[in-house]
């Protein structure tokens, strides 16, 4: 069985976040009163009350700083929701937000885009899938909804 690590915004990222996000603005925590936005910090969903941001933030940049790889176009800047004072990261690496309709995007070691697929049902089964081809280093899971970043996700 294949196994997957599920990323998150990283810590990192997390602790610039509030000060300046990744479009230079800063952050306007305010209280989620609903409840239920995708946190990509924990990898779950908000919970009525708390205290949450929504910030602009560039996955394929940050990645590409790490790595000295060029996605050139491919950087876009994805709107995303975070806590607002910290987060201890996820509670469980299992794939999350996997009830709805997704969109699993392809990225390349360049971080160039390979390809897509709209899932709605069988979400594993469409992530062995989407890492069959050996140039996929990496796949980006996002809401069909808006479109945006919800996690990355590597082999192994």
């Amino acid at each position: 069985m294949t196994t997957y690590t599920v990323c998150p915004v990283p810590a990192p990222a997390l602790a610039a976040l509030p000060a300046e996000d990744d479009a230079g603005n800063p952050a306007a925590p305010c209280p989620d009163p609903e409840g239920g936005a995708p946190l990509r910090c924990c990898l779950r969903r908000s919970a009525p009350g708390e205290r949450i941001a929504l910030v602009s933030y560039a996955p394929l940049r940050r990645w590409a700083a790490r790595t000295g790889a060029r996605p050139g176009a491919y950087d876009e800047q994805e709107p995303v929701f975070v806590r607002a004072a910290g987060c201890p990261g996820p509670f469980d690496r299992a794939l999350p937000f996997t009830d709805a309709h997704r969109v699993l995007r392809r990225y390349s070691a360049r971080g160039h885009v390979l390809g897509g697929e709209l899932v709605s049902e069988d979400f594993p089964a469409a992530l062995a899938r989407a890492f069959a081809g050996p140039e996929v280093a990496f796949v980006q899971v996002r809401a069909v909804e808006h479109g945006c970043f919800l996690y990355e996700v590597r082999q192994g």
